[in-house]
C-alpha cells in the first residue's frame, strides 16, 4: 500500500505549490471599488442556487449561494449587469456605481423550455458554463422524457456517438457503445459517484427518466472530477436536488405489452429549519415473451437431437421474466454555514432475472435463473467557499453489501418450443450444475477540491478509494462454506488539474491521472481445478491530457482534447461472473491516445435557432481488452477476456437540430466508427490474418433521427399536447472477423425502427398521460451475436407531479 501514501504525498506537494504561485496579492482598488448584493429567484419565488451573476464588460462574476444570495465587488463606474442560469432567460440590466457605493439588485428569472436536445456543457461553474467546456460533452434534459416509459438507456440511444446494445427485452443484459468504445470502456456515475458492483437494479436500462434531473455524458477525454479510468467516457446521472421547494410529489405508473409494469414515486420535504429527507421508489417488471424467429432443435426418440438451421419458427420466449425493486431513503440538511449539503442515505434493491438463452440465440434454457439484493448506506457533504472563499469541497462515502444467486440445476434440457425432457446422462445443469450464492462488498470513498481565484483561474483536485471483495459459497452440499481465497481488489485513482478562462472568447486546461490497483484472488494449479493458491499482482500508470475551446466567432465554436488514459481491468474481467463468463487475473491494462475535435454552430434568429455539429474521433488502443464466446464440452457456450493487443479507432459523429419557438423540433445525428485491427504480426512473428480487418460484433453506421409537435393551451390554458416520432438505423455489422473467409460471412443485418408517441399534460404538467408505440412496423431488431429483441409493443403511462 506505499503506492497510495505516495500518491497522496505527490498530489499534496503539487497542489500547494501550484496554489502558492497563483495565488498572490491582488492590487488594492478598495478607493475606486462598490458593491452589488441581492437575491435570484425564479417565477415561481423558488431560489435559484448556482447563478452566475457577473459585469458583462469585464466577465468579472460570482454565484449565487443555496438561497439564491449573491455579492459581488467590482469597480465604480457603468456596467452592463447579467444574469445567467441554464433554463432560464439572461437578465441584463445597465447599472451606474459611484465609489464605496453599496447596491442591492435582486431579480427574478424567466424559465424556458427546449425540445430534447444535445446542449454543450462545461466542466466549471462560471460564465457561460453552457457553451465554454474544452471537452467533448452532452447534457440531456431528463424533465423532457418524464411523461414516457423510457429508461435513461433508451435517452441515451439519441445522443450522436452512443448506441445502446441490449441483449433483450426488460432487464436484459446492456452495453453501451460510445464512440467505438463499449462495455467496462464506459463508466456509470450517480451524482457523481461511481456505480461499480451496484445492483443490477441500478443499471441505467432499470433506472426511470423520472429520477433524473439530467444526464451529462463525457465522450473520450474525461475531467479530472469524475476520478475513474473511464478510457471510452462517463455517464453521470444527475437525481433531482430542488431543496428550495417546500414539497414535492411525483408519482406514475405505465403499463404495456409482454405484461410489462413499471412505477415511480418521490416525494422530498424541506423543512424552514433546513432539515430535508426523501424517498425515491421505482419498479420494474416485464414477462418478456416476445416472439423471436429461429431454428428450433428436435428431440429424437433415441435419445439424441437434430436441428435444421434452414428451417425458421416464429416461436414466443418461455423463460424471461425479470422483475426489479429500488427504494432510496435520504435524510440530512441543507443550507447551513457550516454545510450546504449533509445528506446520509440508504439504498435497498433487489431483484429477479430468468435466463432464457446463452451467449448466442441457439441456448435455450428453461430453468436457470438469478437474484439477489444490496443494502447500500451512503453520506454527501458538500460545502461552497469553505476554510477560504473560492474553495469548494466535496466527500462521499458509499458502501455496497450486494448478494447474488446463481441457479442451475434444472434436470430438464429445453427447446424454443418449450419442450422439454430428462437429460439423457441423469445428470443436471443447462449450463453447468450450480447453485452459488455469492457475497460481493464495495466500499467506494471520494474527495473532491475545486479552487477558484482571480476569477480566471482554477484547480481541481479529485481522489477515489475504493474496495472489492467477492466471496463464494456453493449451496449444492449441506455445510460448505465460502472459497477460502475470496476475490479482491483495492483501485485508488488520483486527478489534478489546472484551468485558465482569461476571457469568453477561448479557455484550456491541462491535467494528470494516477492510477493503482491491487489485485488478490485464486489461480488454479492443476488442470483439475482442484487445487487453488492466492495470487497477487499490482498495477501502477500515470495519465495525462489537455484540453481546449476557442470561439471563432459568435456562436461557432471549436473544441480540441487530449488524453493519455489507461482503464483497469473490471473484477469481471479478472475474475468472471461466476455463471457464462471466466476471467484472467492475470489480464493487463487497457491504455489509449484519445483525440476528439468537434466545431459546432448554434444560432437563433426571432423563432428559428439552429444548431449544427460536427466531430472527428481517434482512439489508439493497446492491451485491448476483447470479449470472445469461447467452446465449452457439450456444445455449450461460455465467454472470455483476453488481451487482443492493438486497436485502432478512427469516426466522426455530425448532429444537427431545428426549433421553431416552443412549436416545433427537428433534429437528427449520424456516426461513422471504423475499428480496426491494428496487430501486424502475431506472438510467433507470423502474420497476423486479421490486420486491419473491422472488429467483429461492433456496430461501425448508425443514425437516428426524432420530430416534435407541441401544441400549448390545447383545451385550456396550461395544457399541452405533444406529438413525438423517432427512428434508429443501424447498418449491418460482421458478426465475426471479415478476415476469416467464408467461415466467418456473417452479419448482424441492416435494421431501421420506428417509434411514436402523444402526451397530453394538464395544468402546467401536474397531471400526464401519454401513449406509446414502439417498433412500429415491427421489424425483425438485433444485437450482441444476432441475439433478437422484441417487437411491435405498446405502452401506456398516467404521471402526476406536483
Amino acid at each position: 500500500m506505499n503506492h497510495f501514501k505516495r500518491n497522496y504525498l505527490l498530489i499534496t506537494t503539487i497542489s500547494i505549490i501550484i496554489f502558492c504561485l497563483f495565488n498572490t496579492p491582488i492590487f488594492s482598488q478598495q478607493n475606486s471599488q462598490a458593491t452589488i448584493s441581492g437575491n435570484v429567484k425564479d417565477s415561481s419565488g423558488n431560489s435559484v442556487e448556482y447563478a452566475t451573476v457577473y459585469i458583462k464588460e469585464t466577465l468579472q462574476g460570482t454565484q449565487t449561494d443555496s438561497k439564491g444570495n449573491y455579492k459581488l465587488t467590482v469597480k465604480s463606474g457603468t456596467h452592463t449587469f447579467c444574469v445567467q442560469m441554464m433554463g432560464y432567460e439572461t437578465y441584463e440590466q445597465a447599472i451606474t456605481l459611484l465609489p464605496n457605493e453599496s447596491k442591492n439588485i435582486s431579480i427574478t428569472l424567466n424559465e424556458t423550455r427546449y425540445a430534447l436536445q444535445e446542449v454543450v456543457i462545461e466542466a466549471k461553474s462560471a460564465v457561460q458554463r453552457i457553451n465554454e467546456s474544452p471537452f467533448n460533452a452532452v447534457a440531456i434534459d431528463a424533465s423532457i422524457e418524464h411523461n414516457s416509459t423510457a429508461n435513461i438507456s433508451g435517452m441515451l440511444n439519441k445522443v450522436s456517438g452512443i448506441k445502446i446494445r441490449e441483449t433483450g427485452g426488460v432487464g436484459s443484459d446492456l452495453n453501451v457503445m460510445m464512440d467505438g468504445f463499449s462495455g467496462k470502456h464506459v463508466k456509470i456515475f450517480i451524482d457523481g459517484v461511481p456505480q461499480d458492483g451496484a445492483s443490477q437494479s441500478l443499471g441505467i436500462n432499470n433506472v426511470p427518466t423520472n429520477y433524473a434531473e439530467r444526464v451529462e455524458i463525457y465522450k473520450g477525454v474525461v475531467p479530472v472530477e469524475f476520478g475513474t479510468d473511464a478510457i471510452g467516457g462517463v455517464i453521470n446521472i444527475v437525481t433531482k436536488k430542488d431543496y428550495n421547494k417546500k414539497w414535492n410529489l411525483d408519482a406514475s405508473y405505465s403499463y404495456g405489452s409482454f405484461n410489462t409494469h413499471k412505477s415511480y414515486f418521490n416525494f422530498g420535504h424541506t423543512l424552514d429549519n433546513g432539515l430535508t429527507y426523501e424517498i425515491n421508489a421505482f419498479q420494474n417488471y416485464s414477462d418478456n415473451n416476445y416472439y423471436i424467429d429461429t431454428p428450433v432443435k428436435e428431440f429424437l426418440p433415441d435419445g439424441g437431437s437434430s436441428t435444421n438451421k434452414n428451417k425458421i419458427e416464429r416461436v414466443k420466449r418461455f423463460h424471461d421474466t425479470f422483475h426489479n425493486e429500488s427504494i432510496v431513503g435520504k435524510i440530512g440538511v441543507v443550507n447551513k454555514s457550516w454545510a450546504d449539503r449533509l445528506i446520509l442515505a440508504l439504498n435497498y434493491n433487489q431483484y429477479y432475472k430468468e435466463i432464457q438463452t446463452g451467449v448466442r440465440q441457439d441456448i435455450v434454457f428453461g430453468g436457470k435463473y438469478r437474484d439477489g439484493y444490496s443494502i447500500a448506506p451512503s453520506l454527501e457533504y458538500q460545502k461552497r467557499n469553505i476554510f477560504i472563499k473560492g474553495l469548494n469541497a466535496t466527500v462521499t462515502i458509499n458502501y455496497n453489501n450486494n448478494i447474488v444467486h446463481n441457479v442451475d440445476t434444472a434436470t430438464y434440457e429445453f427447446n424454443w418450443r418449450g419442450e422439454k425432457r430428462p437429460y439423457s446422462s441423469g445428470g443436471a445443469g443447462e449450463q453447468s450444475y450450480t447453485h452459488l450464492k455469492s457475497l460481493h462488498h464495495n466500499w467506494s470513498n471520494t474527495l473532491s477540491l475545486k479552487y477558484r481565484f482571480k476569477n480566471i483561474h482554477s484547480i481541481a483536485l479529485n481522489n477515489i478509494f475504493s474496495t472489492y471483495k467477492r466471496s463464494n459459497k456453493s449451496l449444492l452440499t449441506p455445510g460448505s462454506d465460502y472459497d477460502p481465497i475470496p476475490k479482491e481488489t483495492t483501485k485508488n485513482i488520483s486527478g489534478l488539474s489546472y484551468q485558465v478562462m482569461p476571457n469568453e472568447k477561448w479557455n484550456a486546461s491541462v491535467f494528470g491521472k494516477y492510477y493503482s490497483q491491487y489485485v488478490a484472488g485464486p489461480v488454479a494449479k492443476s488442470d483439475a481445478l482442484d487445487h487453488f493458491i492466492r495470487s497477487t499482482k499490482s498495477i501502477n500508470a500515470s495519465g495525462y491530457g489537455v484540453a481546449g475551446t476557442y470561439f471563432i466567432l459568435n456562436g461557432l465554436q471549436a473544441k480540441l482534447s487530449y488524453e493519455k488514459v489507461y482503464r483497469l481491468p473490471t473484477n469481471n474481467e479478472m475474475f468472471g461472473d461466476e455463471d457464462l463468463e471466466t476471467g484472467d487475473i492475470a489480464i493487463k491494462p487497457e491504455n489509449s491516445d484519445n483525440i476528439n475535435f468537434n466545431i459546432s454552430i448554434d444560432k437563433t434568429i426571432d423563432k428559428h435557432s439552429m444548431y449544427l455539429e460536427g466531430g472527428l474521433i481517434y482512439r489508439d488502443i493497446k492491451d485491448y481488452i476483447q470479449r470472445n464466446i469461447t467452446g465449452l464440452s457439450g456444445g455449450k457456450y461460455g465467454a472470455a477476456y483476453i488481451n487482443h493487443g492493438k486497436v485502432l479507432t478512427k469516426g466522426y459523429t455530425v448532429t444537427a437540430r431545428y426549433n421553431f419557438s416552443n412549436k416545433l423540433s427537428i433534429g437528427g445525428n449520424f456516426t461513422n466508427i471504423n475499428i480496426r485491427d491494428n496487430v501486424a504480426t502475431q506472438i510467433t512473428g507470423a502474420p497476423s490474418n486479421t490486420y486491419k480487418a473491422r472488429m467483429p460484433n461492433a456496430p461501425y453506421m448508425f443514425a437516428n433521427g426524432d420530430a416534435s409537435f407541441y401544441q400549448h393551451n390545447l383545451g385550456a390554458k396550461g395544457n399541452t399536447l405533444t406529438v413525438s416520432y423517432d427512428n434508429f438505423f443501424v447498418k449491418q455489422f460482421p458478426l465475426y472477423s471479415e478476415a476469416l473467409g467464408s467461415s466467418g460471412k456473417s452479419y448482424v443485418p441492416t435494421q431501421l425502427s420506428h417509434n411514436v408517441s402523444l402526451s397530453y399534460s394538464m395544468n402546467d404538467g401536474k397531471y400526464n398521460i401519454s401513449i406509446e408505440c414502439q417498433n412500429l412496423t415491427d421489424e425483425k431488431l438485433y444485437d450482441n451475436f444476432s441475439l433478437q429483441k422484441a417487437g411491435r409493443a405498446f405502452y401506456a403511462k398516467v404521471r402526476v407531479s406536483l
